[in-house]
């Protein structure tokens, strides 16, 4: 049983426009950066090694300037902005968003680009997507010419913003974005992105290099083109240089790029004109070949679309069984904004459960002091053989409506080996423990060895916090950070009304309009 029995070959990736020119890479090193501390310490070690020529690339959903990276100095603009005036070649796209009224981030993402600019990097507001769809890739791309061993890209969940500097304590991050009171006042965050280094390198930059030479114009709002206009905003994108050959070979990872862009109404893109799937149709592949244990963490898990697959296995595969831990609460709690935020998931959970029963298990997390840590990482992990981090959530929106980048990561060795399936050493299995480990709060690595006993472990450590809070706390507060969540309740009405605005606004479907019949990706 190979690699090509998990990963997608280039056919079944279904674009063959892209200038991905092979359907994976072998000999990259991989690692996984778990909260945004981790990630952004690591980012400023790497930036401060560019020199003269070498090359900064970077896509963002949100980029706040001031957020400090790790410690006064290092602000997101600044960074990037010194690298610029170092002689680096920096380009950015960063999405327009839509307005700060709605709680996004128009005024920051511009003002971020507008620093870079100033001090000779070039970044672009880009805003083409379909109508109410963003840019949600979260992606930077080091390279180094004639230095190639120091080559890497950091591609996950992380963007360049409020909120995400926190740690495995999960005090939170100073510097907060707007979210739900039941968060406290800094809202704890867990998050993941990869470095990958590698000849994986090359593929992530080539999906740099698809979107910046994109002809078309950058919104299609004749307002936002005036006001462009009128404040001289760089709408251009200047050509970038040759690209290098791939890093070299480091380790034993296998790396497959995988993507989400939507049919785009006006024009397609021309390296994906009748949009990708392939994060939808990565996952229907892997899926079909768990036999144990699929382990998810996920800031959505919504829609019965996304969760049939899911289900079909659970179906198909007695012995098989599913972890999901997910935000106890959404991150808005207006009355208008909370019910559409749990239709989806109330559909996916029932779906999961019927199919599953006792062998689905949800829970959300809690910091030791008691504070909900808002679940924001999105990594798949299938019987420590087949792992994914990206940007994309467990929605329909991220499998077919807006821009989304993932890897999907598997060890070298024949994947059917007693390896490659169970040892502490691989990346799969690896990442599951360390995941594990943080929110059991450090049991041996032996116990959690074997996926199952995670299962088990998982169940033992909620039921004894949850009991202790039923007691009202009394005694010490057991280890463990996991709450058993139960799937929540809206009544009929509420339901009408919210699924509508769910499944418009929430959760739209950007795939053509004969695969949504065929409700095919």
């Amino acid at each position: 049983m190979g690699v090509e029995q998990w990963f997608l070959s280039r056919a079944e990736r279904g674009n063959s426009a892209t200038r991905l020119a092979r359907a994976w890479s072998e000999g990259n090193e991989v690692h996984a950066l778990v909260h945004g501390a981790a990630y952004f310490a690591e980012l400023v070690a790497a930036i401060r090694r560019l020199e003269p020529a070498d090359l900064l690339l970077f896509t963002d959903w949100r980029g706040d300037p001031d957020e400090r990276l790790d410690g006064p100095g290092t602000e997101v603009s600044r960074m990037i902005a010194d690298a610029a005036r170092r002689g680096v070649l920096v380009r950015g796209l960063i999405w327009r968003s839509h307005l700060d009224r709605f709680q996004f981030s128009e005024q920051e993402n511009r003002h971020l680009g507008d620093e870079i600019e100033q001090a000779g990097g070039r970044c672009l507001l880009d805003m083409r997507v379909r109508p109410g769809g963003s840019h949600h890739q979260k992606l930077v791309v080091l390279r180094h010419p004639g230095r190639p061993e120091l080559d890497v890209a950091y591609v996950g969940g992380i963007d360049l913003c409020h909120s995400r500097r926190d740690d495995e304590e999960h005090g939170g991050d100073p510097q907060r974005q707007p979210m739900s009171a039941r968060y406290g006042p800094n809202p704890p965050w867990h998050d993941i992105q990869l470095a990958v280094r590698g000849p994986a390198v090359g593929d992530l930059e080539t999906v740099f290099r698809e979107r910046w030479d994109d002809p078309a114009a950058l919104t299609a709002n004749p307002v936002h083109r005036l006001r462009d206009r009128l404040q001289h905003e760089d709408t251009k994108a200047a050509p970038l240089p040759p690209q290098q050959p791939d890093p070299p070979t480091r380790a034993c990872q296998t790396v497959q790029v995988l993507r989400t862009y939507p049919n785009r109404i006006r024009a397609g893109y021309p390296f994906a004109p009748h949009g990708e799937r392939s994060v939808a149709r990565g996952y229907f592949k892997a899926l079909s070949r768990a036999r144990e244990l699929i382990y998810l963490e996920d800031q959505y898990l919504w829609s019965r679309d996304v969760a049939e697959p899911f289900a079909r296995a659970l179906a198909d595969n007695p012995a098989l069984r599913l972890i999901a831990v997910l935000p106890r609460f959404p991150d808005q709690d207006g009355r208008l904004s909370l019910p559409p935020n749990l239709v989806g998931r109330i559909e996916a959970m029932r779906m999961l459960a019927e199919a599953g029963g006792d062998r689905v298990a949800v829970y959300g997390v809690e910091n030791h002091a008691g504070v909900p840590v808002y679940v924001h990482a999105k990594v798949c992990i299938i019987d420590d053989v087949w792992a994914c981090v990206g940007s994309d959530n467990l929605n329909r929106r991220s499998w077919t409506h807006d821009s989304e980048l993932a890897c999907a990561v598997m060890d070298q060795p024949d994947p059917g080996s007693h390896q490659a399936r169970g040892a502490s050493e691989g990346f799969a299995s690896g990442l599951r423990i360390e995941l594990a480990r943080e929110h059991l709060d450090g049991p041996d690595e032996e116990e959690l060895s074997k996926p199952l006993a995670m299962y088990d472990a998982f169940a033992r450590s909620a039921a004894r916090l949850d009991a202790w809070y039923a007691a009202g706390c009394r005694g010490p507060r057991p280890p463990g950070r996991l709450r058993t969540y139960g799937i929540p309740y809206l009544s009929r009405w509420t339901r009408l009304w919210a699924g509508a605005l769910y499944r418009v606004v929430y959760d739209p479907d950007g795939r053509p309009a004969g695969q949504r019949r065929r409700r095919e990706y």
